[in-house]
């Protein structure tokens, strides 16, 4: 590199650690940090661009990656068949955009031209032709397009210059880069590890990469005269591709997102400790350095600038088409006035047309939405409740709330699933903790689960003993000669269980569920939830204080509004998932619980309201609970909707009464919840005589790619009392979340359930959408074709990027057509508009959510009034 440098060049890369270390947190924006896919959580992909407004960072993504974040066209037109999208709403959309448009073209012209186009019909063949069969003089488009609004990030070098056609050095760049990836984050799914990992990616990389048979003596020579400093090779790399200051960011943005998945699975290491600190600087320093290798002999590249997407011909044919001009008419007219028609044609673009069926679309929902909760509840629950059940405020709740309720006399209450304890939870027999709340926050406190000691050491026997058998079984696949005695030995048994496990999936997952609760045999345990006794560990002090015990716990009841009139029995429930071979049955569980079933923090709650100084403490700060109420937990099993008791304490006489009612109708609900649900699933008759048993088999079939849907179709986040949603059928859409405006005179609660539940929920619903819109990029592609790799996350194939979004199964109901609805976040607060306005000044980043179109805000005020903010 030293021996390329001109003067300039030398100028540019005097860049100081500091300015280059600047230069990478500020490009590290354009990705997230994407945790292992065992305990996947929703991410929201743009969070670090939420200054930017929606429709930039569209126009940017699609500049820069050619990444398109808009629904496509046979998305909303599905929409529009299924009376999703209203026309007047459409047409309301329209006179907007064309009032704010300064064309000095007629509003007739104009009008007819949008209404043409957004039909998203094809040009008619035949005017096509009649256009290039005639004589149209030369308009620059280019001096035409307004680019006010365009931002690129300057693509690599590498993208410019073939390799073998039609492959760029860019993909052989990628390709190098995977392989690197994938040896150093490997999580012991490899028989070998990478040596000197220990010493950081860069250094291990460094010591290797000189005796890589897949680069030519040249490009090895090159690398091992690389300094040792990563800093030092990002600068020279700059300075060698002759990437100009202004660009440097972008320049680094672009090779971030070139592949986010693996860039964002080292964010997220680098993020759990300080040793890793510099991964991204040492991600970055190996990309470049092989891009350099890669292209030296071609520099300098020449770059050009991008053409217009939609040439001259399929402008003026547009205008035949679309806004009923002949061929004469353009040829005659003076070239002022082409282009005032070029330049209209270019500012209603596809994602102009898209953006505005967008808009659109989420109108539709949230008219429909405000019909449905501003019509009056005509059946309240009029006897006494007999129990009151908390579950999280996910969609899949809301119909299994429903039949409870119907079951009644129950109340339903809605609540982010950590239920507010900031705890990282480490269960008995695991030697990890698991942070137990949204990926946005991290634990303050450590909750272990224990039993005595003689009862856990034979536990962790058993356990292990399982453990090894795997671990043999695994090791003996991956040598070479015990590999070759496998078949003989475990061949009939894996015949055996694998036609047992296709053809009898439910008896089979019932058989070795028992078999793991006999030979585990998991005795009784208790939490560590006084910290007085227990000490600290990995930081965090284990357990809580008295009075951190009472804070939290009246903490939670205020977010659930339970601070007065309690029923006999009270059930926390969490919620998990059940499937089989499936990688991402952590993206089924709790999203708060960042990625893992929420039991253990409703556990924690309960035995915490039961603790007589807890009740104490919440009496002196006036939350008088009743001496014959207890608190119970369970978990919501989301796959077969049934509720599983998993902390049930000695009841007082009323308690067991309303125990033994929620037992009694429990198999009905379940039931009846599994049957609706059933129906939404695609390949299903409509008409299921036993909708448990196929939602158990779809729980327990390994083949089975989509045993639920998951969050999919969630659309709204409604704060508010349950009586605004209860008896309505939101369709399994809304995130509820119990919210009383009266008892919360200073809108801190509602600060609170925005900062965290909200924000969580926010995060979900981008996801699903970024999947939806843009499968190839923020999606997994089909569950039929991944490959797990490294113990982290998928890949199609061998050499893609990790691909940490949504499977194709869990966002389409076909190849051809969507399930979930992409549409952004809509937040609904039942509350008078003096919050709202207080909410958005206290709350910067949630009023820039807001403004720049992250999400649509509205509210219904103490007057019944539905305003929208947004």
């Amino acid at each position: 590199m030293v021996n390329t440098k001109t003067q300039s060049q030398t100028n540019q890369s005097s860049l100081t650690d500091a300015d280059i270390a600047q230069l990478i947190e500020q490009a590290s924006n354009v990705i997230v940090p994407l945790s292992p896919i065992s305990i996947f959580a929703a991410r929201h992909p743009w969070v670090n661009l939420e200054d930017k407004n929606f429709k930039h960072v569209v126009r940017w993504l699609d500049n820069t990656r050619d990444v398109d974040i808009y629904p496509g066209t046979k998305t909303i037109k599905q929409a529009y068949r299924n009376g999703e999208i209203s026309d007047a709403i459409l047409e309301d959309k329209l006179s907007q955009w064309l009032n704010t448009n300064d064309s000095k073209l007629s509003t007739a012209e104009k009008y007819r031209y949008c209404t043409g186009a957004l039909k998203f019909e094809d040009l008619s063949k035949d005017i096509v032709q009649t256009v290039k069969q005639s004589e149209i003089a030369p308009v620059s488009l280019s001096e035409l397009m307004d680019e006010t609004h365009i931002v690129r990030s300057m693509p690599p070098r590498s993208k410019h210059i073939k390799y073998k056609n039609p492959h760029t050095y860019l993909q052989l760049l990628d390709y190098h880069v995977i392989k690197w990836c994938k040896l150093y984050l490997d999580e012991n799914q490899s028989s070998w590890t990478l040596p000197n990992r220990e010493q950081g990616f860069f250094y291990a990389w460094k010591k290797l990469v000189v005796h890589d048979p897949a680069l030519s003596k040249t490009e090895r020579q090159t690398l091992a005269a690389l300094p040792n400093d990563p800093y030092e090779v990002i600068a020279e790399a700059l300075t060698s591709l002759d990437i100009p200051e202004a660009s440097r960011q972008g320049y680094l943005e672009s090779h971030l997102l070139a592949l986010p998945g693996w860039a964002g699975m080292l964010l997220w290491q680098m993020e759990q400790t300080h040793k890793k600190s510099r991964l991204i600087t040492e991600y970055l320093a190996i990309r470049l350095a092989l891009e350099w290798s890669f292209i030296n002999p071609y520099l300098p590249v020449e770059t050009t600038r991008p053409l217009p997407r939609r040439s001259l011909q399929t402008l003026v044919s547009e205008w035949c088409e679309w806004g009923g001009l002949a061929v004469t008419d353009w040829q005659q007219m003076s070239l002022e006035q082409q282009q005032e028609y070029l330049k209209f044609a270019l500012a209603f673009d596809d994602k102009t047309r898209r953006q505005m069926w967008l808009e659109a679309w989420e109108e539709t929902y949230e008219n429909q939405l405000k019909e449905q909760l501003l019509t009056d509840n005509q059946d309240q629950l009029k006897n006494q409740v007999k129990a009151q059940l908390a579950f999280c405020i996910d969609v899949r709740s809301e119909q299994f709330r429903s039949q409870l309720e119907n079951a009644g006399p129950f109340e339903t209450i809605g609540i982010a699933g950590f239920y507010g304890l900031p705890i990282a939870s480490s269960k008995l027999g695991s030697n990890h903790s698991h942070a137990s709340l949204p990926v946005m926050n991290a634990p303050q406190h450590k909750i272990k689960e224990y039993a005595r000691p003689h009862e856990m050491k034979t536990y962790h026997e058993r356990k292990n003993s399982i453990s090894a058998l795997i671990y043999t079984f695994k090791k003996m696949k991956q040598n070479v000669l015990p590999s070759l005695l496998l078949p003989e030995l475990t061949g009939s048994w894996l015949s055996a269980q694998m036609l047992s496990r296709t053809f009898l999936p439910r008896p089979i997952g019932r058989f070795i569920h028992k078999f793991y609760a006999r030979w585990l045999q998991k005795p009784k345990t208790s939490l560590t939830l006084s910290h007085d006794k227990f000490g600290v560990e990995e930081g965090l002090p284990v357990g809580f204080s008295t009075q951190e015990q009472i804070e939290y716990v009246h903490q939670a009841l205020k977010l659930m509004g339970l601070t007065e009139s309690f029923a006999p029995l009270v059930v926390f429930c969490g919620h998990g998932s059940q499937s089989a071979n499936n990688p991402y049955a952590s993206s089924l569980d709790c999203g708060a619980c960042g990625g893992a079933a929420s039991g253990f923090n409703a556990k924690v709650l309960a035995m915490l309201c039961n603790l007589p100084e807890v009740r104490k403490g919440l009496s002196e700060a006036g939350v008088n609970i009743p001496t014959e109420t207890v608190f119970t937990a369970a978990e919501h099993n989301t796959s077969v909707d049934n509720l599983t008791w998993i902390y049930l304490p000695t009841l007082s006489r009323e308690a067991k009464a309303s125990y033994e009612h929620i037992e009694q109708v429990m198999p009905q609900v379940s039931k009846q919840a599994n049957k609706q649900r059933m129906l939404t699933l695609p390949t299903l008759k409509n008409n299921i005589a036993h909708p448990e048993e196929e939602a158990h088999r779809l729980a327990n079939d390994w083949s089975e790619v989509r045993p639920e849907w998951g969050l999919a179709r969630n659309a709204s986040f409604i704060i508010a009392p349950r009586k605004l949603t209860q008896n309505k059928d939101l369709a399994g859409r809304a995130f509820l979340h119990n919210y009383d405006w009266q008892q919360d005179k200073d809108g801190s609660i509602l600060g609170n359930i925005i900062a965290g539940p909200a924000t969580v929920a926010q995060w979900i619903n981008l996801q699903y959408y970024a999947s939806t819109v843009a499968p190839h990029y923020y999606g997994s592609g089909s569950k039929t074709t991944q490959t797990v790799t490294g113990g982290i996350g998928v890949m199609q194939g061998n050499a893609s990027d990790l691909l940490t979004g949504l499977p194709w199964q869990s966002v389409m109901k076909s190849d051809f057509e969507a399930y979930h609805a992409p549409l952004r976040l809509l937040i609904v607060i039942q509350a008078p508009n003096a919050y709202i306005e207080q909410l958005l000044d206290a709350n910067s980043d949630f009023q820039q959510k807001v403004t720049n179109g992250w999400l649509q805000l509205a509210s219904i005020d103490s007057d019944g009034t539905w305003q929208h903010w947004s």
